[in-house]
């Protein structure tokens, strides 16, 4: 029987021999750090902080870049479910946990290594195109935000196309949702107040260094509900993974 480690191997070799998974990545970073750069350097020293928070400059470029980061979590397994090679992933580990469990351990994994790269690169292109002050109250903090958002990202939409089983499914809904949706019910009166707790939200908000008006949580909080939202997600996929239990396991 297979253990944690050939799983996990399993998924590695996946990942790098499919273009389509390993080219994520790399789309997320240059999007994410890219266009930070360029609206750094468009905006210049005089005003470097579109929305008046240095955290707006730094993470323009997520807001873009984001959604190759969803579909990295979608691809890790959605594309398994496309070409139904999901039934050879299962026969070949028994224990649907532990192939289950070696994905997320995948997904984590480069989603931190993203994280901090893209976190770290976004720092360094404003600093070099707009300038940024190392003092500023709170930047530590955007930083380890801007890092931990990846992974979770990542580990939210694997989990939701564990359930939905669906890759196109995945693809037309999730991005969409990470892109548009919430932005758009957060704009919708009577739906704000609920907007502000969805988990893209929350991450971006924990990355802020000051508060923003109409938010009821701080910045740590913030962080905590998209772990929540993580948590539920990647439980969600486990029962959704356990349809497939054959007899015996």
């Amino acid at each position: 029987m297979s253990t944690f480690a050939d799983a996990l191997r399993a998924e590695r070799i996946k990942f790098t021999t499919l273009p389509s998974q390993w080219a994520a990545p790399l789309v997320a970073l240059t999007l994410t750090v890219g266009i930070t750069a360029v609206a750094g350097a468009a905006y210049g020293t005089a005003d470097h902080t579109p929305g008046g928070d240095p955290a707006g400059g730094i993470y323009y470029g997520l807001l873009f870049g984001h959604v190759a980061v969803a579909c990295l979590g979608i691809l890790l397994i959605g594309q398994e479910f496309n070409t139904r090679m999901i039934g050879g992933s299962l026969a070949a580990v028994p224990r649907r946990g532990r192939l289950y469990g070696a994905k997320l351990a995948l997904g984590a994994g480069l989603g931190l290594l993203l994280g901090l790269v893209s976190a770290a690169g976004s720092f360094l292109a404003v600093g070099a195109t707009a300038g940024l002050d190392p003092s500023t109250p709170g930047l530590l903090r955007s930083f380890l935000a801007g890092v931990l958002y990846h992974p979770m990202l990542v580990l939210i939409c694997l989990g939701l196309t564990a359930m939905l089983g669906n890759l196109s499914a995945a693809l037309g809904v999730i991005p969409a949702m990470v892109f548009l949706g919430t932005t758009w019910l957060a704009a919708i009166p009577g739906v704000r107040e609920a907007g502000q707790f969805l988990p893209d939200r929350a991450g971006l908000y924990a990355m802020r260094t000051g508060p923003e008006p109409g938010v009821h949580y701080g910045h740590w909080t913030g962080l905590l509900i998209m772990a929540l939202w993580t948590a539920a997600a990647v439980h969600g996929g486990l029962r959704a993974m356990r349809r497939y239990e054959t007899p015996g396991h």
